[in-house]
């Protein structure tokens, strides 16, 4: 079997590195930044190209959800099986005369972090059942929670992923700049954060919802509304809405 993956960011990076921790033959990484492709290349140990694609049994398309048809479009070879990585997008999206399938791995992606890979979550769906226990034999190789999925659950797990990461990773950034406007060091809150995602590892989060919102504390609420201004603000005042209806307060 030899592999292609498509594309020089973050999920491109991992896979790559994945594949070459589990000894899984990855034959080139072929994409159009020749930088990035060339430290991937060296690190790893693997071809790159911007021009020649390789002739290959499987490609796996790392690009952004924006990009992947057009970049399925350069897959000429008909006997192979192509698959991407995005979370939303159906497989019907490549436009080729492969076979085509979804090979989704559930986790936020970035080059300067280091991750256990045999965690990761590994969403598969494939037109026919030969390339299912296929791809299922590579994803388990690398993780040890592999499962198939269909497109319309697939939608659903992505649209989870973002309020559970994108979202709380977004509020991070703005709690940040609410310490930095008043030269206190984010990482007194690091303590505070590992044990906020600690703590639904055993309790379901509606459950373990603290602060002024869930208790109507009022006085801090608006105490806090008037240290805020513009975006802060209205993202403080929705997000305490949110509590509050939830815990019908």
């Amino acid at each position: 079997m030899q592999t292609v993956i498509i594309g020089s960011g973050n999920v491109a990076y991992h896979m790559a590195k994945a594949f070459n921790l589990k000894n899984i033959p990855l034959m080139q990484v072929f994409g159009r930044n020749s930088e990035e492709l060339k430290k991937i290349s060296e690190e790893l140990n693997v071809p790159y190209s911007t021009e020649h694609l390789q002739d290959a049994d499987l490609y796996i398309i790392c690009v952004s959800d924006n990009s992947v048809e057009n970049v399925s479009q350069i897959i000429t070879k008909k006997d192979c099986l192509v698959a991407h990585t995005s979370g939303s997008l159906p497989k019907e999206i490549l436009k080729g005369e492969y076979r085509k399938a979804s090979f989704y791995p559930l986790q936020t992606f970035s080059k300067s972090k280091e991750l256990d890979y045999g965690k990761i979550p590994f969403f598969i769906e494939t037109e026919n059942e030969q390339d299912q226990q296929f791809l299922f034999e590579i994803a388990s190789k690398i993780s040890e929670n592999v499962m198939e999925s269909s497109h319309e659950k697939r939608k659903y797990i992505h649209l989870t992923a973002v309020f559970a990461c994108n979202f709380v990773n977004h509020l991070f950034a703005k709690a940040k700049e609410i310490s930095d406007s008043q030269e206190i060091p984010f990482n007194y809150f690091l303590p505070l954060i590992d044990e906020t995602v600690k703590k639904i590892h055993d309790i379901e989060p509606k459950a373990a919802q603290t602060g002024p919102a869930v208790r109507n504390d009022v006085k801090i609420l608006e105490l806090h509304e008037q240290l805020l201004k513009d975006e802060s603000l209205k993202i403080y005042k929705t997000m305490n809405h949110s509590i509050q209806k939830m815990y019908e307060l």
